[in-house]
């Protein structure tokens, strides 16, 4: 057995590979990362992080606070050196503010800049000050010295509840405000804390950002809409759908859409990932997708808005599992005759193409 800090326990080098054949599949890497991945999440080489809030309510913190694998301590005294975090440092005044201008003194150019937080920008930004400073000069003068920033959360990430109308303090991202600097966006209200550790391990196993979306987004964590791996989507393709929160259908676990579940237009692996080390996410619970990780979604439509799917109800050529709620489906003998029809397109395509005349090429390599 030997000591590895991640876990905060002694544990084999066995564990440490499956916890990173685990994290390497997260990130859509091959799987022969993961040895790799095993190396830097054990590593004494440890990147400095500045941590900095703003408008917001510490969730993402309390998200990150409540993880198991690694444990906080593990995470944030081993695996990476956390210079200064406002809710959790010790020091406090005149300390901390030495704590911060220490780390980026020394460490400029090198240390990554993680931002919780929408900035408000109304009246010269004095509805969010820290040390006499405003959000917005703080933010740029530690993002100047920033390797790369990290967003996390949807209120530093798109602005979140505060930039939502009739917005009395002017808050905007502070994705907004950062122009020359390499920025992650990983939104969520909270998002899960494994897709910020998944964010540094890449970092620091391959000395890069991950591959971004259009809105600066992981693709391994936001790539995929939750509509596509819902465990809920088979009753939306068979058009069974909860009509109130707990009647028949809601009780029996069917879809949400009716109930304003935003999963069809949201990217995020909630679905796949869960919360809290415990297997759960809203939707497995009985509550829709809020659409926290879209930045025209959340605190933008109300809760029972349904968002614009293709096929609100599947078409009548699926099963006819639930003729109540949607069409009667077609009947054998239709079903019948458009086979025969489509099969003999078929076959007609493929005599027609059998006897064109070759082309030049074909002809050359035959010769």
């Amino acid at each position: 057995m030997s000591r590895n800090s991640l876990f905060g326990a002694n544990v084999s080098r066995r564990d440490v590979l499956k916890f990173s054949v685990g994290v390497t599949a997260l990130m859509g890497l091959p799987y022969s990362m993961h040895t790799a991945i095993a190396d830097a999440a054990t590593s004494d080489n440890r990147p400095p992080v500045i941590w900095l809030h703003f408008q917001e309510c510490t969730g993402c913190s309390e998200s990150l606070l409540r993880s198991d694998h690694p444990t906080p301590a593990a995470l944030l005294l081993d695996m990476i050196s956390l210079d200064y975090h406002e809710t959790l440092m010790v020091g406090s005044g005149h300390q901390a503010e030495k704590s911060l201008h220490d780390s980026m003194e020394a460490n400029k150019g090198k240390y990554i800049l993680i931002v919780e937080g929408a900035v408000p920008l109304a009246e010269n930004g004095i509805y969010c000050k820290v040390a006499g400073k405003t959000a917005k000069d703080s933010l740029l003068e530690a993002a100047a010295g920033a390797a790369a920033v990290i967003n996390i959360g949807t209120c530093s990430s798109f602005g979140g509840v505060q930039a939502a109308a009739p917005n009395p303090t002017q808050a905007v991202s502070a994705d907004s405000l950062i122009k020359d600097k390499p920025v992650i966006n990983i939104p969520g209200c909270p998002p899960s804390p494994y897709n910020l550790l998944a964010t540094v391990l890449y970092i620091l196993t391959l000395g890069k950002l991950p591959e971004l979306d259009d809105k600066k987004r992981p693709m391994f964590a936001y790539g995929r809409k939750i509509h596509e791996h819902c465990e809920r989507r088979p009753h939306f393709d068979a058009g069974r759908f909860a009509e109130n929160f707990d009647d028949e259908g809601h009780r029996l676990g069917y879809c949400l859409y009716k109930l304003g579940c935003k999963g069809p237009a949201t990217f995020a692996n909630c679905s796949v990932q869960r919360f809290n080390d415990v297997g759960v996410w809203p939707v497995s619970v009985g509550h829709p997708c809020i659409g926290c990780t879209e930045p025209d979604i959340m605190f933008h439509l109300s809760i029972f808005d349904k968002v614009q799917v293709h096929h609100p109800t599947p078409p009548d050529f699926y099963p006819n599992a639930n003729p109540e709620s949607r069409g009667k489906g077609a009947d054998p003998l239709t079903t019948g005759i458009v086979g025969l029809i489509g099969g003999a397109a078929i076959g007609a395509s493929a005599m027609v193409a059998a006897n064109l005349p070759k082309e030049e090429n074909d002809e050359e390599d035959e010769a």
